[in-house]
């Protein structure tokens, strides 16, 4: 028997070198510098030609890693033309991830076993921690949708509505990282809502007494209340699948991502 025919089927001792492209090596580098804090926001990067001398690479390679490094939000070109360090914020990460979640085909009620959790954790602390300008922006929303349920406005308008009214709810809680979460999932939440508003006029009503009462809540620094009514107004939006006959495992539709 050959040494050939007697090696087939063994498992091979190493497994193939994988080499990382030299531009994703570079925004690596830069991008480690940034999150170390060595690059602060504001710092001006070194222009291509440097940075090819520096990685000693071409200025194509160079170019593409900074082109990755944008779309990451780490750095911006300023009027100069030159490269400057940014911080990305509270949700341009959003868009990305939410068509993530899309592309798995994520269902309503995983998106709900979520937001269950964390739309009432955001009233909570938005009712100890909400400054003026969250409760008067707050109060604007309640009359826009009030005003929008009395003129009988699209159902597009008023999911725009109920969408901005929770994230304020988000913002006034000043937690980010609870605003970076929640965040795919409220751009993710408008198919939903105007589907079942379809099949459910009734929808608009209970949205509207349900964004009162949380209001109310949260102007009344009752976070515990605002917390309940928050669990029941997201219990009652699951009940709407139930009441539409739509099942709760159908994932979620694809929609334009701003």
């Amino acid at each position: 028997m050959s040494v050939e025919s007697s090696s087939q089927g063994v498992e091979p001792l190493f497994e193939k070198v994988k080499v990382t492209p030299a531009y994703q090596m570079i925004s690596s580098a830069v991008e480690k510098q940034i999150l170390s804090g060595k690059l602060v926001p504001g710092t001006m990067l070194p222009t291509e030609a440097e940075l090819a001398e520096q990685f000693g690479v071409n200025r194509s390679t160079v170019r593409e890693a900074i082109r990755q490094l944008e779309q990451e939000g780490l750095v911006e070109r300023r009027s100069s033309k030159r490269l400057q360090v940014t911080m990305p914020g509270i949700y341009d990460a959003a868009p990305r991830a939410a068509r993530s979640l899309l592309l798995q085909q994520v269902t309503f009620a995983e998106l709900w076993q979520v937001a269950v959790v964390l739309e009432p954790q955001a009233a909570y602390l938005a009712a100890l921690s909400a400054t003026a300008p969250d409760i008067a922006q707050l109060a604007a929303n309640v009359d826009r949708l009030t005003f929008h349920h009395k003129k009988g406005g699209s159902m597009q308008e008023h999911a725009q509505i109920d969408i901005e009214f929770h994230a304020t709810v988000a913002r006034a809680s000043g937690n980010r990282v609870l605003m970076l979460a929640r965040e795919p999932i409220n751009l993710l939440y408008r198919p939903s809502l105007t589907k079942l508003q379809a099949v459910l006029p009734q929808l608009e009503r209970r949205n509207l007494d349900a964004h009162k009462r949380i209001f109310k809540a949260i102007a009344a620094r009752d976070a515990e209340q605002a917390q309940e009514w928050t669990r029941k107004h997201l219990i009652d939006f699951q009940r709407g699948y139930t009441l539409a006959k739509i099942p709760m495992n159908t994932p979620i539709e694809t929609l334009h991502l701003e």
